[in-house]
């Protein structure tokens, strides 16, 4: 059966209704980062670039760089925009948009996050590098999809007992990575560990301004937790639906930190856009 048309939204011209892209814009590797005006900050590098669009937050550029063509993509902040750019640009490669079927040749993208993140452990310090081997959704987006096939219930419980997690609060999601990308991008200068991914900034990271939050303590019971080895290192807020939607529709994913917080001692770094731009040279090499 064809996909109805207020399921696969298109624009007048075709393309795609948030990213605004059709099937050709876009290349089967591609980098996302949150911030739009991070975009240029990736193709500055590139030896070409064959097409640009932006439509709200969602600016593409797709080029050339050494030999191979790529596209960077901004999402935006959080899991509801990842769960629109996942989806729209697996559309776009495994749906046709004449004959609204999905396509019985599947294509499998590779998708690296270059994006920042705050250390909830003392030993990661800000201005270094972290790949997330696992993501941790705290946020509750994947609960809207079938993921008993990819989770990890081991880790989810050993989690909600350490936590004494809070019953009114959606179940935590334990997704890995694409083993194939972590050992592209793996190296002696790159730290690793359990990202854990937040719904929002302030009360969803434990921040406090001027409103109590449920669990005060929880930011402590992340960093204290240990799972046979694995740790929850950091927390942002795109990792877990980017991990949880590549998986169930057939990507790799990988997702590349720049700690530009500490967390647990508190500090912040003096030059963020430093780490930044070295995170993206260091994943472009491995590209």
């Amino acid at each position: 059966m064809p996909i109805k048309a207020s399921e696969l939204i298109l624009n007048p011209d075709g393309s795609i209704y948030h990213l605004n892209l059709k099937p050709e814009d876009i290349a089967h590797t591609v980098i996302f980062v949150g911030d739009q005006d991070r975009v240029g900050k990736v193709t500055k590098h590139f030896d070409s670039i064959d097409f640009e669009t932006q439509k709200r937050e969602f600016k593409t550029q797709t080029g050339v760089y050494k030999g191979k063509r790529i596209s960077v993509i901004s999402t935006g902040i959080g899991p509801d925009n990842i769960d629109i750019v996942l989806n729209e640009l697996d559309a776009l490669v495994n749906i046709d948009f004449t004959t609204r079927k999905v396509k019985e040749k599947l294509t499998s993208l590779d998708i690296i996050r270059i994006g920042t993140s705050g250390s909830l452990q003392k030993d990661i310090p800000i201005d270094s590098m972290l790949i997330s081997t696992h993501a941790l959704d705290l946020n509750g987006m994947l609960h809207a999809y079938k993921v008993k096939t990819i989770n990890h219930p081991d880790i989810e419980e050993a989690f909600v007992k350490h936590t004494h997690w809070n019953k009114d609060k959606p179940t935590p999601i334990v997704i890995s990575n694409s083993e194939v990308l972590e050992k592209k991008f793996d190296s002696a200068t790159i730290d690793k560990g359990l990202t854990a991914t937040a719904g929002g900034f302030y009360g969803p990271q434990g921040r406090i301004l001027r409103l109590e939050i449920e669990d005060s303590e929880l930011n402590h019971k992340m960093d204290t937790f240990n799972f046979n080895g694995i740790k929850i290192t950091n927390l942002e807020m795109e990792t877990s639906a980017i991990y949880g939607l590549s998986k169930l529709l057939g990507h790799h994913a990988i997702s590349l930190n720049a700690i530009i917080a500490n967390r647990a001692n508190g500090t912040f770094s003096e030059n963020p856009n430093k780490i930044i731009d070295d995170l993206i040279v260091y994943a472009l090499k491995r590209i």
